[in-house]
C-alpha cells in the first residue's frame, strides 16, 4: 500500500496540468474575481455577504471536481490501456489498494490547494476562515470522497480513455452548476436548489458554507454525501477491472 502510494504520489506531481488544474488555477480564479469591485461589496441578497464570500467553498468543490472527474478516470483507464493494471494485477496488490491509494494522494494534494485558497482569501480579500475548523474539514473530506467515488466509477466502468474523458466532462458542468459556481445556490429558486441539495458538488458546497459560517452542515447534506461514497466506491470496486 505505501509503494502504491509513493508510486501515486510521484505520477501525480510529474503531470503539470494535475498540479496546475488541482492546485494553482482556483486560487487564479479567485484573484480574477476578487478584482471585480462589486464582488466585495456585502449584498443584501445574499444575506449580507459578499460575493467573494460565497466563492471560496464554491471554488474549492470545483478543484475537486476537476481533479475527480475531469483527470482521475482518464488516469486509470490509461494504465488499464497501457498495461500498467495488469502488470499490477500479478502483485499482492489488491483493487481495492490501488483506488485507496489514488484517493490519499489526492486528497494531501487537494488539502494544500484549499490551504493555499483559503489563505489566498483571507490575505488579499479578507475572507473569514471557517469558523468551525472540523465541520470544514468533515464536510471537505466527504465533498472529496463522492466525486472521487464518482471518477473511480467512470474509471471502472468505461472501456477507453476518450470515452472516460466524454463521461467525465458531461458530468462535471451540470455538478458544477448545481454547486453554485453560475449561479450561487442563495439566489437559485427553491425548486432548484432542491435538485442542488441531492447532488455531490450542491450539498458538498453547502455543507462547506455551513461549516464556514460556524454552523454544523445539516444532516440531509451529509446523508447526501455520505450516500454517494458508499454507492460509487461500492460500484467501483466491484466494477474494476485490471
Amino acid at each position: 500500500m505505501n509503494k502504491l502510494v509513493r508510486m501515486e504520489a510521484r505520477l501525480f506531481l510529474r503531470d503539470p496540468a494535475a498540479v496546475i488544474f488541482g492546485i494553482l488555477l482556483t486560487p487564479l480564479i479567485l484573484v480574477i474575481l476578487g478584482s471585480i469591485p462589486g464582488f466585495r461589496q456585502a449584498d443584501p441578497a445574499l444575506g449580507g455577504n459578499r460575493v467573494i464570500d460565497l466563492y471560496v467553498p464554491i471554488l474549492i468543490a470545483m478543484a475537486l471536481g476537476m481533479i475527480a472527474l475531469n483527470m482521475l478516470p482518464a488516469q486509470l483507464v490509461t494504465y488499464r490501456e497501457r498495461g500498467v493494471l495488469r502488470r499490477l494485477s500479478v502483485t499482492p496488490a489488491r483493487p481495492r489498494d490501488l483506488l485507496a491509494a489514488q484517493l490519499l494522494v489526492h486528497l494531501v494534494l487537494m488539502a494544500l490547494g484549499t490551504v493555499v485558497l483559503l489563505a489566498l482569501g483571507r490575505l488579499a480579500f479578507g475572507v473569514a476562515l471557517p469558523a468551525d475548523l472540523v465541520a470544514f474539514t468533515v464536510a471537505l473530506v466527504l465533498s472529496a470522497a463522492a466525486l472521487f467515488g464518482i471518477g473511480l466509477l467512470v474509471a471502472a466502468a468505461v472501456p477507453g480513455v476518450k470515452t472516460a474523458q466524454g463521461i467525465g466532462s458531461v458530468l462535471f458542468f451540470p455538478i458544477l452548476f448545481f454547486g453554485g459556481l453560475w449561479v450561487p445556490r442563495e439566489v437559485m429558486p427553491s425548486g432548484l436548489r432542491h435538485v442542488s441539495d441531492a447532488t455531490p458538488l450542491g450539498a458538498g458546497v453547502q455543507a462547506m458554507s455551513d461549516a464556514a459560517a460556524g454552523h454544523w452542515p445539516q444532516p440531509l447534506h451529509l446523508a447526501v454525501l455520505a450516500a454517494y461514497v458508499l454507492l460509487t466506491w461500492v460500484l467501483a470496486v466491484r466494477l474494476f477491472r485490471w
